[in-house]
């Protein structure tokens, strides 16, 4: 047998401790009763109490709080398969990590602003498969949809700007490769999310993501930075300081929040846009639009459980409390002869 909250079981070692002091009050109390009157008195009145069934009566209450103490533990034995069905929407994720992205107008620098907002989304949701699309110059799968937001996160903590060469933010090509990693065989609402500054250098992606929607596809978009320019730093430090990247003319390459871009992709895509930073967070706003969309059963699996009997326990104690109140306080006993019918009885 196992226990499914085994720490209510602690309360057990109060019932002899409660006990002693019953048993404590009850003798402290008799020998109150004998300091303030005759004991030939006191007997007679005593004699229709039930001693043994108060003591029953206290013995059976006992047991049933601890039978109600054990069910509270929720005792398990025995095991049942059960099916399980999962039910969500499949969400990718799409991430610049272009040079961009390095940019310190929100703290730490915008990419990892990001990252910690989708870590938190994937923490709200609940039964949606994720995936995650990489992007900048080009984009790619780095994982595809899945249950495990663990080793997802694990993924996610090691995108960096490096692990595509191509420069640029392809926002268009970002769409296109994560509708491809959609599972079409599934009925559940297909909905993708872009994390960018919306700087967006090549390609239509409003167009992209109209057409996303022809494909039954939400598009949401969340903004990284805000609206004034931002120098990019390089990746390292140069004895201690930061060097910021510059263009072939040697200047200083800015860059800023393009919201303007990101909102009409997102109303393109039939979804929102929501700014990084904000109260609430984007996670916490996407999860609630998430949260209202159907569902519908993307995954099914067996599982084996443990058998809950807590009903066995608390059916013996409620036993155990109508059998306390059914023991009588007192009982009958035979009147004894008065004097004067003693008297007048033959010799």
């Amino acid at each position: 047998m196992t226990f499914g909250q085994s720490d209510f079981l602690l309360f057990l070692l109060a019932l002899p401790v409660a006990a002693a002091v019953l048993y404590w009050s009850l003798k402290k109390r008799d020998t109150d009763i004998l300091r303030i009157g005759s004991p030939d008195l006191i007997a007679r009145l005593h004699a229709s109490v039930n001693r043994r069934g108060r003591t029953a009566k206290f013995g059976l209450w006992f047991i049933a709080f601890a039978l109600v103490i054990v069910a509270l533990s929720r005792p398990q034995w025995g095991s049942e398969v059960e099916i399980v069905e999962q039910e969500g929407s499949q969400v990718m994720i799409a991430l610049d990590i272009s040079n961009s992205m390095l940019a310190e107008d929100i703290k730490p620098d915008r990419l990892t602003r990001a990252k910690l907002e989708i870590s938190d989304l994937m923490s709200k949701l609940g039964g949606d498969e994720v995936g995650l699309v990489l992007f900048s110059g080009a984009a790619f799968i780095q994982f595809p949809l899945t249950f495990d937001y663990v080793t997802a996160k694990s993924f996610l903590e090691d995108a960096h700007p490096g692990m595509i060469s191509r420069q640029g933010t392809a926002i268009g090509d970002a769409i296109e490769t994560a509708i491809k990693g959609f599972d079409e065989t599934r009925a559940s609402q297909k909905v993708i999310v872009i994390l960018t500054d919306g700087e967006d250098h090549e390609g239509n992606p409003v167009n992209a993501a109209k057409a996303a929607v022809d494909e039954g596809v939400l598009v949401y978009t969340v903004g990284l930075g805000t609206g004034q320019d931002q120098p990019i730093p390089e990746p390292g430090r140069f004895n201690g300081n930061t060097r910021f990247m510059r263009d072939r003319q040697g200047q200083t390459v800015l860059s800023r929040l393009d919201e303007d871009t990101l909102k009409d992709i997102a109303n393109a895509g039939r979804g929102r846009y929501f700014r990084a930073g904000g109260s609430p967070t984007a996670a916490e706003s996407i999860a609630a639009e998430l949260s209202n969309l159907d569902k519908v059963s993307i995954h099914s699996e067996f599982e084996t459980q443990r058998v809950e009997r807590f009903q066995i326990f608390l059916a013996a104690a409620l036993v155990a409390l109508v059998a306390a109140e059914l023991i009588p306080d007192r009982v009958k006993t035979r009147s004894r002869p008065t004097n004067s019918s003693q008297e007048g009885e033959p010799a």
